[in-house]
């Protein structure tokens, strides 16, 4: 029998080939763990084979959880396969094109004369155009002709669409107009979702603005339909807990939150194990890290420094400019699931992926293109079995498609062959790291690596060296550390607002703004029922020089001369250099948090030894070699170890190469340092 004083917690991450599930009693911190295979047809089964194997481990009824998290890759994959729903713009007369003609750039590793601008998720055909006008100050120039939006209505009746956005000219300083025409729309037409652009990002820059109203208007009804399934899931385990989902910001929301805004969803699952890294190193005493998480269809590389997750307003999903705050990152198409393929002589290295169907050879799905996972398989990097015994591998199955598609080509073995493919998609790995760091100005060197997912700890050292750090961190459970976050992670919200002109710092007008905008906070924590001793706000200021085309975002501080040193600051930090120019304010933002009680680490005993309980042949590049196979398990804090060796558990398997040492953090986290390396 459990005791009623259980305050049971459940986080379900799911990611392309496998669903990872984490129970916390946070009364008393004991965690269960499990891992089972995705189900990319129905996400939401997998969601609840989950929550079952979890409860089944800790003997605990389903009716005792308290709260339920979930990181869901629902909204990203909608938008990056462009599976989304058919959508409808209404936009101000004279802006039909805004999403055509974009901006003047193209993607830094497109070929300048071959680039083709990609096909925008709303045609022109689909959208409409209404009379009406908003001065930039905010003003009415023209009143809105709601005739005009009847019209539009009943031409959008008329179209093949499931969802309609509405994205007015200079909305963010009126939303007067915009709020009316969609009251109209959702009158006429009660059977489409409409969403605004002041319901999703109040901001300047039309192109951004209405490039990501449509892309919330086209994953609204998936993200609806899937939100609603999960919670009639729920209800039938006779789960009454709330349902919390993980957003890009690093915080969680709830059902209802998500469902007007679902956008805010894209690339949440990489930022609650960037939450749950930080919460393991913390403990650890580290505050400069370099995370690197390696599922099994990519890879996300996050740099945090003091302690602090930075969030952007740059990010992209995909082609696509998606300018809502989130942790910033870089994500590539590198993981276990990469296929390698020769073409023209040449071997490349993902970004297309196996998923978790058919998936890599070696796991015996019927997987016929070498991957990532078969090259670690034919080095003898992986045991024969994972998760915990109960997926057999299919070693000769990993060889055949090596030797296949990438030994027989390329005239090697197939050892060279494998570690060839892993030599790719390291260096994928370290050019996207360089892009958080170097290209930031930061010294990678002075980081702790922190590589987790189900893939991670197998790249730490290779992706270290190549690097040339010298310390790294595997989490006690790195393959289920993004389930890890959700439970560390906070309610999480942003209220943001451009002023109708930049200029110089006006503190008494920021204020008002301020005030207003934790007015729409304070709404916001009574509708996530937040206690007001859990209510945190901060102010933020977005700047630039004078000129400038891009803010950097600056804590708000008292005095416009703290502010503007402040921004001197944070703008050498960034790009080495300040301007003689004068300093404008273009937005404020109030970011306002729900504090979760912190999910406790637990601490593991003492205990200094090391058995091998079995043996297993690597293909070193010094050659073969018999290498122990450690179960992590019986590892106490304390204990120390050198490489070459491979650390087996549940959730994942951490390779250490040859000239590493390591020793176990009471926490059970493993601190791995290269011999004969300073620090």
């Amino acid at each position: 029998m459990h005791s009623t004083e259980q305050a049971l917690s459940i986080a379900v991450d799911i990611g392309g080939t496998f669903t990872d599930i984490s129970l916390l009693d946070r009364s008393s911190g004991q965690v269960w763990r499990a891992k089972t295979p995705s189900v990319p047809s129905d996400p939401s089964e997998a969601f609840l084979n989950g929550i079952r194997l979890a409860l089944a481990d800790a003997g605990a009824p389903a009716s005792k959880l308290q709260q339920v998290l979930h990181g869901t890759t629902v909204a990203t994959n909608m938008i990056l396969e462009d599976k989304g729903a058919r959508t409808a713009l209404v936009t101000t007369r004279g802006f039909r094109h805004v999403l055509a003609i974009g901006r003047q750039d193209i993607p830094r590793k497109a070929n300048l004369y071959t680039w083709v601008k990609p096909e925008r998720p709303v045609p022109a055909s689909r959208i409409i155009e209404i009379d009406e006008r908003i001065a930039p100050g905010g003003g009415v120039e023209r009143a809105l002709d709601e005739a005009s939006v009847e019209r539009a209505a009943e031409a959008i009746a008329s179209m093949d669409v499931e969802a309609v956005a509405v994205c007015l000219l200079h909305a963010f300083a009126n939303p007067a107009h915009e709020r009316r025409a969609a009251e109209i729309l959702r009158q006429r037409l009660p059977h489409l979702a409409v969403t605004t652009s002041v319901d999703v990002l109040r901001v300047v820059r039309e192109y951004e603005r209405s490039l990501t109203t449509v892309l919330n208007a086209t994953v609204m009804p998936g993200v609806t339909t899937y939100v609603g399934r999960l919670e009639q899931r729920l209800e039938d385990e006779a789960v009454s807990a709330p349902l919390l989902l993980m957003q890009s910001n690093g915080g969680v929301a709830g059902a209802p939150a998500i469902r007007q805004a679902p956008a805010l969803t894209a690339l949440s699952g990489p930022a609650a194990g960037v939450v749950g890294a930080r919460a393991i190193a913390a403990a650890c005493g580290i505050d400069d890290l370099i995370t690197v998480d390696i599922g099994g269809t990519s890879a996300d590389i996050c740099l945090i420094k003091g302690g602090h997750i930075g969030l952007t307003q740059n990010g992209k999903v995909g082609e696509w400019p998606l300018p809502l705050p989130m942790v910033d990152m870089v994500t590539i198409g590198a993981g276990g699931g990469s296929i390698a393929a020769v073409e023209d002589g040449a071997l490349s290295v993902g970004p297309r992926s196996a998923g978790a169907r058919p998936g890599p050879a070696a796991y015996g799905h019927g997987g016929q293109q070498a991957t990532v996972t078969d090259a670690h398989v034919v080095l003898g990097h992986l045991p024969s079995k994972l998760l915990g015994g109960r997926m057999a591998l299919d070693v000769e199955a990993a060889r055949r498609v090596v030797a296949e598609s990438v030994a027989s080509p390329l005239g090697l073995d197939i050892e060279e062959a494998a570690r060839g493919i892993l030599a790719i998609v390291d260096n994928h790995m370290v050019g996207a790291v360089r892009v958080v760091s170097v290209e930031r100005g930061h010294d990678p060197r002075q980081f702790t690596l922190v590589p987790f997912g189900g893939a991670g700890p197998l790249h730490g050292c290779a992706l270290a060296e190549l690097l040339g750090i010298s310390r790294i961190m595997i989490a006690p459970a790195p393959g289920v550390l993004c389930a890890d976050g959700l439970l560390a992670a906070d309610l999480k919200a942003e209220f943001s607002r451009t002023l109708p002109r930049a200029g110089a710092i006006d503190t008494t007008m920021a204020n008002a703004v301020f005030g207003e905008l934790e007015a729409q906070a304070l709404d916001w924590f009574e509708q996530e029922g937040v206690a007001d001793e859990k209510r945190r706000v901060q102010r933020v200021a977005l700047l630039r020089y004078h000129g400038q085309g891009g803010e950097i975002a600056i804590r708000w501080v008292d005095g416009v001369e703290a502010l503007e040193a402040a921004f001197a600051d944070e703008h050498r930090a960034l790009y080495g250099f300040t301007l003689d120019a004068a300093i404008e304010l273009v937005t404020l933002r109030v970011e306002a948090s729900g504090l979760t009680a912190a999910a406790p680490i637990g601490i593991i005993e003492d205990g200094d030894k090391v058995e091998a309980y079995d043996e297993a042949t690597v293909h070193l590049s010094s050659g073969e070699a018999r290498v122990p196979l450690v179960d992590r398990a019986g590892l106490g804090a304390g204990a120390t170890f050198s490489g070459p060796m491979i650390l087996t558990q549940l959730d994942t398997t951490t390779f250490v190469a040859p000239g590493w040492t390591g020793h176990v953090h009471e926490t059970g986290a493993l601190i791995l340092s290269r011999e004969g390396a300073a620090r």
